[in-house]
């Protein structure tokens, strides 16, 4: 089995169409979205056209969340509140309906075992999966979630491991990498009965259109660096 799996879009259009268009030319049997279709960004309502026309099973993501429901806690910061509140207005009804209908969960069988989708953390789209921890600080978490194969969006970075009880993948992110590169992220799983390959790629696209479109509908600007350069500006990107 051969599952595409991306995340992170966050309203960048030009990105989206990047990673789709490679994606047709794969021999696949899924294709996966974990979430942050919109925020930051300025194409909002065009990713969530282009995801709904692709019938593309999704995850709800952290900024999904922020721009659809009352979130209670502290805000982010002002910069980082304005980009969603300029998101929320530019949506109609039918688009906050599609991001309110999205679960916070994806299930799939594989040869190796039961896959599981989702932003973050399985209970809480906008808190960080702990990626790096160890085997033992992991397992009541892995414990819970009773699959093989982890999915988890969030990072903005692709990391693939490998561990005693399965495998756990974040793609990185198709609209706002943070791996010091620009482009969008994808990762190609192959999943057998033994076991589970990964293969990341880096999506060229024309990113200088997306940060550009960032700049006209004055968006931050530290979201327009990210774009153009891959690398992280401040403590919540």
């Amino acid at each position: 089995m051969r599952i595409a799996v991306f995340s992170d879009v966050h309203a960048n259009l030009p990105a989206l169409e990047a990673v789709l268009e490679f994606v047709r030319g794969l021999a696949l049997d899924h294709v996966l979205c974990l979430g942050d279709v919109v925020g930051y960004g300025p194409h909002p309502r065009e990713v969530i056209a282009l995801l709904r026309e692709s019938k593309i099973p999704c995850a709800l993501g952290g900024t999904d969340v922020r721009v659809i429901f009352p979130v209670p806690g502290p805000k982010k910061s002002p910069e980082t509140e304005a980009a969603l509140s300029w998101t929320r207005e530019q949506l109609g009804d039918e688009e906050k309906a599609f991001l309110r209908s999205l679960p916070p969960l994806l299930k799939l069988q594989t040869p190796f075992g039961r896959a599981k989708g989702f932003h973050g953390r399985p209970d809480d789209p906008e808190a960080r999966f702990p990626l790096f921890e160890g085997e033992a600080a992991l397992a009541p978490l892995l414990d819970s979630l009773r699959a093989s194969l982890i999915l988890t969006g969030g990072s903005h970075v692709p990391i693939f491991r490998s561990l005693s009880r399965g495998y756990l993948l974040d793609p990185g992110s198709v609209g706002l990498p943070l791996g010091g590169e620009p482009g969008a992220d994808l990762a190609v799983l192959t999943v057998s009965p033994e076991g589970v390959k990964s293969r990341f790629y880096k999506i060229p696209y024309d990113y200088a259109q997306t940060a550009f479109d960032i700049q006209a509908w004055g968006l931050p600007e530290r979201i327009a660096r990210i774009v153009r350069t891959g690398q992280p500006q401040g403590p919540e990107d």
